[in-house]
């Protein structure tokens, strides 16, 4: 006689066990049809999981990320069940869920193509038509093993062999088709639906280890209904206009090459532009009173053992062996450099707090496949800083950091920023009192900002918790960029101290700051977030002059002179084209500011000005041009 805990604080009781659908019949008849899955003291399960103890129970629809992400898998296992209908030799492997969607990895010697993915959509439609029922069965290791091997699913067998053995192995079944899983899934393929499209193929090596097979992935997306399923695509076909390596291209500003993977060749406008950042950031560094410093690229394997880094980064790190066998590593980070500052010199209580600031660029290995444009490099500039505090002062800094890192994100055009909090995970360094007083810290300065924040369990930095700042862009795309990390283990590791009021030497806490991460990457999502139109301060290509024909080019020499004088970055164009030719040029550049010049001007001293976007133009006099475009290019400080 099971008493069913609601999440509204209701209880119901029945007189004997009761499964999902019984439940949520008797909590509401609408609730039945729109039921997905459900969760029982905590854990998800079946709708049909039989509940015969006492028990919490939410039930969870497509309104639910839990219910989506159902959703999402089922189509998986129904991609994967199209595919070996209509290519019955291949084999399947991996098919989870991942961000509006979902994917499944498939061994098979021919490549699928564009047709194919059409061909497997359409038998998709077919499968939730039939509206198979899903059945969950438990299969003991040896039997399931043995089961797979025979159906010539080499894969699966070698996932079973890999799984605890005191976990249970279930499969489940949509008809006679089957897949090893823990499911939970939706009763059955009719609740699936048909807003759902797959979007793309790629490479994947098994278990992400390059010395393995190559698989085909198989990309889809799915949603709750029709129009959620064109809004996203919607935002795809957006995203592929915004792409940054497209525009970077147009508006010339960087490239890479085979011959340095993941690094960037950055252009005369391109290195413009990550100058204009860096000397924004650093003005409002220093107004927040960080001194700025710069440490080695190259430190000794020693410093980074003794750090941790290379227990936990090690085989992400580029390393050099001198003639003399000394073994040395291109840093992956700035951390550790930071800390031999500070310790130069006695400290006191009252240096405290102390933040250093540094543009130090790291290396991390990628492996080649993931590397994609500015938004993941292996060699980067991180604005970085560190603040060495007392405990006492954790949470103030921390409030002061958030403070500055939401009004510079609010000066680069994003408002809508999400906290993450992440706490210990299973694999770091340091004691749990220490771990204890790091996250209560971090938490009383994210309670004390008065934002709304969500819980990441496990996923702190090895050596502290960390707040990740996520920005939505202007498509409504998430971005994690500024991290903010309490450390009370690495400055004891490198023998930082201060010296206390009692003339103690204390560890200083050591609070490990980022506000765009990358700037590689940062530069990237600027990019995409404003379609290639930058505000006029950060466009690293502000105006080019235009003479209408070459009559004209002493005057539009006279006005680029005039604008560059003003600090207005600018060009003039006394190329031999048309100047509608010209204008689509530069438009297509993404040039804020267009200055025609022809025989009007001259005479007058004025120029035409055409700004992007627009097919208004606007004729003013050179002196109030310059005076206008002033007041606009100033970077926004106060």
């Amino acid at each position: 006689m099971p008493d069913i805990s609601l999440p509204d604080g209701k209880i119901l009781t029945f007189l004997k066990s009761v499964d999902g659908f019984q439940l949520a019949e008797k909590i509401s008849k609408s609730l039945v049809k729109k039921a997905c899955i459900m969760s029982v003291d905590g854990e998800l399960k079946d709708l049909n999981y039989q509940i015969k103890k006492n028990s919490s129970v939410k039930i969870f629809t497509l309104d639910d990320q839990e219910g989506l992400d159902v959703l999402r898998h089922d189509t998986a296992h129904i991609l994967a069940m199209a595919v070996q209908e209509l290519f019955p030799k291949t084999q399947v492997t991996i098919g989870p869920v991942i961000e509006d969607g979902f994917y499944y990895d498939f061994s098979r010697k021919e490549p699928f193509t564009e047709d194919d993915l059409k061909k497997i959509e359409k038998k998709m439609m077919e499968i939730v038509d039939k509206d198979l029922k899903t059945v969950k069965k438990i299969f003991n290791r040896k039997e399931a093993i043995d089961h797979f091997k025979k159906i010539g699913e080499l894969y699966k067998a070698e996932i079973i062999e890999s799984i605890p053995s005191n976990e249970e192995l279930s499969v489940y079944y949509h008809g006679k088709w089957h897949d090893l899983c823990k499911g939970p899934h939706l009763p059955s393929t009719g609740k699936i639906g048909k807003a759902f499209k797959l979007t793309k193929v790629s490479g994947a090596y098994w278990r992400g280890d390059s010395k393995n097979e190559m698989l085909q992935r198989i990309y889809g997306t799915c949603w709750a209904n029709q129009k959620d399923l064109a809004a996203y695509l919607n935002r795809l076909e957006e995203a592929e206009k915004r792409d940054h390596r497209k525009l970077g291209k147009e508006m010339d500003l960087f490239h890479f090459r085979e011959e340095s993977p993941g690094s960037v060749f950055w252009h005369p406008k391109g290195w413009n532009l990550f100058l204009k950042l860096v000397d924004y950031m650093r003005t409002k560094q220093k107004k927040a009173g960080y001194q700025e410093i710069n440490t080695p690229e190259l430190l000794d394997k020693s410093i980074w053992e003794t750090s941790g880094h290379w227990e936990k980064f090690g085989e992400h790190m580029f390393t050099s062996t001198t003639p003399d066998e000394k073994v040395f590593a291109i840093k992956p980070m700035n951390c550790p450099g930071c800390v031999q500052v500070f310790n130069q010199g006695l400290k006191s209580y009252r240096d405290l707090p102390l933040r250093m600031s540094e543009f130090g660029k790291v290396h991390r290995y990628e492996p080649s496949g993931a590397l994609h444009g500015l938004l993941r490099v292996r060699a980067f500039t991180q604005d970085d800083a560190h603040i060495f505090c007392t405990q006492e002062q954790i949470t103030k800094e921390c409030l002061s950091v958030t403070n500055l890192i939401l009004e510079i994100y609010k000066d680069l055009g994003f408002t809508n920023v999400i906290l993450k909090y992440s706490d210990r995970p299973e694999k770091r360094v340091g004691d749990d009192k220490v771990w204890d007083k790091s996250e209560t810290a971090l938490l009383e300065a994210i309670k004390a900002s008065k934002l709304e924040y969500t819980i990441n369990k496990g996923e702190g930095a090895f050596y502290g918790p960390k707040i990740e700042f996520v920005l939505r862009d202007a498509i409504g795309r998430d971005w994690q960029c500024g991290t903010l990390q309490v450390d009370l283990n690495l400055p004891s590791r490198l023998g930082a101290t201060y010296v206390e009021k009692d003339g103690s030497k204390e560890n200083p806490v050591m609070l490990h700051r980022a506000l765009f991460g990358s700037l590689e990457r940062f530069i990237g999502i600027l990019i995409e977030h404003y379609a290639g139109k930058l505000p006029l301060w950060l466009s690293p290509l502000q105006a080019v002059v235009l003479p209408i024909s070459q009559d004209f080019d002493d005057y539009a020499k006279k006005v680029f002179k005039e604008f560059t004088k003003a600090d207005i970055t600018c060009e003039v164009d006394l190329k031999n084209h048309k100047l509608n030719y010209k204008i689509r040029e530069h438009s297509l550049a993404k040039v804020p500011l267009l200055f025609i010049c022809g025989k009007k001007e001259e005479e007058n001293k004025t120029v035409t000005i055409r700004k992007l976007g627009s097919e208004k133009q606007e004729t003013v006099s050179l002196k109030q041009a310059i005076k206008n475009i002033s007041i606009q290019n100033k970077a926004p400080l106060n």
